[in-house]
């Protein structure tokens, strides 16, 4: 960041006293050379949520915006829950479906935080090409095929041996 005439700034805590603490904190820049009161903006993005309700309303709200928009998220939700399905459906040991739970989960955290990571970046670059933004979303999108590819094989390994007994001692 390049200031005009070297002017410094520093980072003051403002609190307005028409909200609760929890609402209107903000770090706002300010020069230092001012003595004006420069009152906090404050939109929706930086609100504090002052519940616990409220905050699990927010988290609901992301994980219903993945599910809606990405069609990916949609497609590890299915087969998460086809794989703890079938895992219930084979009496599989209650560790080994936490397992299988967990990998799911780890995949479908890993899908938000894509979707996280490149809303922010087209939030950035707009709609202009920068390689830098390839590389950020190509990560992104990279550690969610290697949680996917892992869930697979933990499933896979978990579900596979008890199937294939079941299918045998049907036809056999």
């Amino acid at each position: 960041m390049v200031l005009p005439k070297a002017e410094s700034y520093q980072t003051q805590f403002l609190v307005s006293n028409t909200l609760p603490m929890t609402q209107e904190l903000s770090i706002v820049p300010v020069p230092q050379y001012s003595d004006s009161k420069v009152k906090p903006k404050r939109d929706l993005a930086w609100r504090i949520a002052p519940t616990l309700m409220i905050s699990f309303k927010y988290a609901w709200a992301g994980v219903r915006y993945a599910f809606l928009s990405q069609r990916n998220f949609r497609i590890h939700t299915v087969i998460g829950t086809l794989a703890i399905t079938l895992g219930i459906f084979l009496q599989i040991p209650l560790v080994e479906l936490a397992v299988i739970g967990l990998t799911t989960g780890l995949v479908m955290a890993m899908e938000m935080l894509n979707t996280a990571i490149e809303s922010v970046v087209d939030l950035t670059v707009k709609q202009t090409y920068h390689e830098l933004a390839k590389i950020a979303k190509d990560c992104a999108a990279g550690a969610v095929l290697i949680s996917a590819i892992t869930a697979i094989f933990v499933a896979g390994s978990l579900l596979l041996p008890p199937l294939i007994s079941r299918i045998e001692s049907v036809l056999g």
